[in-house]
């Protein structure tokens, strides 16, 4: 068993997690301005990766270059395709496709991982399970290296479609809202302010 066994149903029982489903989480964050390279890349790779459709394109035409754009803002880590096994034995093994890290080490992933993002080639909804179990590795790994964060981020992606999660004391919470690539600065927003809430 690993991430990508997991459904909304299996991770809620196997976690005895709580799911809220119906907040409005991240609505009010402003928008962050991009910069012009972003937006000269975004308006070019965009129509191309959703011609290709699949994971791999959207991966690496678009999300690689918003999580780029944030980097380049912040000075966060991020780590794309790492193995990122904590507890073989609850099934919280296998890769991420991408990790956030506050320390700016990029040679190794370091402490205090601030949050996962999930690609998705179909429907949103089945990667929600997957990512709230890389969520709660996230929350056992910081924990363990002596980093204790209020909250995990998340974010499952089609690269046209994000849908935002927190996972903060037990519960899971899954943004009502749904945000498209067509806004970037919202998107780029919305990372800003989960990092610096923890910051």
């Amino acid at each position: 068993m690993s991430y990508s066994d997991f459904t909304l149903k299996k991770v809620k029982s196997q976690f005895d997690l709580n799911i809220v489903e119906n907040e409005d989480l991240f609505s009010t964050i402003e928008e962050v301005e991009i910069s012009d390279f972003l937006s000269m890349i975004l308006k070019q790779n965009i129509p191309l990766a959703l011609a290709i459709s699949t994971e791999k394109a959207c991966s690496e035409l678009i999300i690689v270059n918003i999580i780029l754009e944030i980097k380049k803002q912040l000075n966060i880590s991020f780590f794309s395709g790492i193995d990122f096994t904590v507890d073989k034995e609850k099934g919280l093994n296998g890769f991420c496709d991408f990790i956030i890290s506050q320390s700016p080490e990029q040679f190794f992933l370091d402490s205090p991982v601030l949050a996962v993002v999930e690609a998705k080639n179909e429907k949103i909804v089945s990667g929600l399970g997957q990512c709230i179990a890389e969520m709660i590795a996230t929350e056992i790994y910081n924990e363990r290296e002596n980093n204790r964060i209020s909250c995990i981020y998340g974010a499952v992606t089609t690269g046209h479609a994000w849908k935002f999660l927190k996972l903060e004391k037990g519960t899971a919470y899954i943004d009502i809202e749904d945000y498209y690539i067509k806004n970037p600065k919202k998107i780029i927003g919305i990372f800003s302010y989960m990092i610096k809430q923890i910051a």
